[in-house]
């Protein structure tokens, strides 16, 4: 085999991986995590055995897929960084790193899937951390939000608004951006009125069916 044969193999192999990470993710995306690495070989265009070869298992392609959105974080929250507006960068970073979970169901379930395990979560926290801790430094040290603010904060608020994303996409897919709102003004240091809300809240009858919605899938399957 010559050496340009190996380095067309390998070229190809790389585009079969790219192709396969590809359709994984238009996949996660619409369906959830619900969906098997034959449907994304077939979605890809690829054959099963090549998706084999290129990936063991769904699995490794939610691991793959994690660590690329996870690069994909920790350049919004360096871009955000970079803004020479404290608030604006840390406003940026919540609202793309929201709106990238908000339309990637796949994402959102990869992001707190716990079948990923400790050392993800670990690599999670090492590159996203200390950028977030930056983004928070800078905007106590400019006094534009509490003194008191940790950066952890913005990791329960993603958390609580992705739970919030999960219960109402159906019903009013923008609504996590109300809550976010709410945070921000809580966080912010400010003289002025409030920041209208983007988006009016949920009937009482829209509400229980975004709380019942998973019992409901549930009972319809057994």
């Amino acid at each position: 085999m010559t050496k340009a044969t190996v380095r067309s193999l390998r070229k190809d192999a790389a585009l079969n991986r790219e192709r396969l990470l590809a359709a994984a993710a238009e996949l996660f995306a619409e369906h959830g995590l619900d969906v098997t690495l034959n449907d994304i070989a077939h979605h890809a265009g690829v054959g099963v055995g090549t998706a084999y070869r290129r990936f063991p298992n769904k699995e490794a392609v939610m691991d793959a897929l994690f660590e690329q959105r996870l690069q994909q974080v920790a350049d919004v929250a360096r871009e955000a960084l970079e803004d020479p507006d404290a608030w604006n960068g840390l406003l940026t970073f919540l609202e793309r790193d929201l709106y990238m979970r908000h339309g990637d169901r796949g994402l959102n379930e990869i992001m707190n899937n716990p079948l990923l395990g400790d050392a993800r979560v670990s690599d999670a926290r090492d590159q996203i951390a200390p950028i977030m801790s930056a983004l928070v430094d800078k905007a106590k040290q400019q006094g534009v939000v509490r003194s008191d603010l940790d950066q952890t904060d913005l990791v329960f608020l993603q958390l609580a608004l992705s739970a919030i994303t999960e219960k109402t996409r159906g019903i009013s897919p923008g609504l996590y951006r109300r809550y976010l709102t709410f945070f921000l003004d809580g966080i912010r240091v400010r003289v002025d009125p409030p920041t209208p809300l983007p988006v009016g809240p949920l009937t009482a009858h829209e509400t229980h069916m975004a709380m019942t919605q998973p019992r409901r899938a549930r009972a319809a399957t057994l």
